[in-house]
């Protein structure tokens, strides 16, 4: 009986804390909501922290069930590795069509990451920041320093996101049926992947030829 309610209350509280927040939402609505006593956030979790904490973990547990970390064959080329990646979290974050809560409450937790969540972020999102980053080093010369390879898996991340975050203005743009067709998870993978890839080589010739790929454009060349 003990579990059941605490499922209950998981179900009922992840909903609310991806529309809400940690901070705008309040252990009564969620106990109202599980149709269970006030006091038992308290009973079962020891507070509305824990609660919160836990309700990320499942999230981030039932999202790899869902979509596993990516993975490729140990003869795989970085392109190769590299589009794996990316489509990895496309499908993490499109793949599903409606996007359930958890998808919602990991993307709020990333925009606005909570100190209670650090320890978990670190549990479940550094690894792939890991694999990104050692597709990469196999990508760059060995001289890229480490300001540029972060920016450059920061693009390929943001490119990913960005179809996320702005979803509904995309679908106003180019209309309802916007993920089919040539903007499926598999052709925008594609797309990223290749794009890229063509920004890389150009950085990598530019500091191959040591030349700075932070470049500094003058404000009236870019007028």
């Amino acid at each position: 009986m003990a579990d059941d309610t605490r499922i209950r209350m998981f179900r009922v509280a992840g909903p609310i804390f991806a529309d809400k927040g940690f901070e705008g939402t309040t252990v009564r609505e969620i106990c109202a909501a599980a149709d269970v006593n006030v006091a038992s956030v308290n009973y079962h979790f020891g507070g509305k922290e824990t609660l919160y904490l836990q309700t990320v973990e499942l999230a981030h547990q039932e999202r790899l069930q869902r979509v596993p970390p990516a993975a490729w064959p140990s003869d795989a080329l970085p392109a190769d590795k590299l589009l794996i990646f990316v489509t990895t979290i496309l499908n993490r974050i499109l793949g599903e069509g409606n996007i359930g809560w958890e998808t919602r409450l990991l993307m709020r937790e990333m925009l606005q990451p909570t100190e209670a969540c650090r320890p978990l972020m670190e549990e479940y999102v550094r690894p792939q920041w890991d694999q990104l980053m050692g597709i990469l080093d196999e990508l760059l010369p060995t001289v890229t320093t480490h300001h540029v390879r972060h920016q450059i898996a920061f693009s390929i991340v943001g490119q990913c996101l960005h179809y996320r975050l702005a979803n509904e203005f995309v679908s106003l743009l180019i209309g309802d049926d916007w993920q089919t067709g040539a903007y499926s998870v598999e052709r925008l993978a594609q797309h990223i992947t290749q794009f890229s890839l063509a920004a890389m080589n150009g950085l990598s010739e530019m500091i191959q030829e040591g030349e700075s790929p932070n470049l500094q454009i003058p404000i009236s060349a870019a007028t």
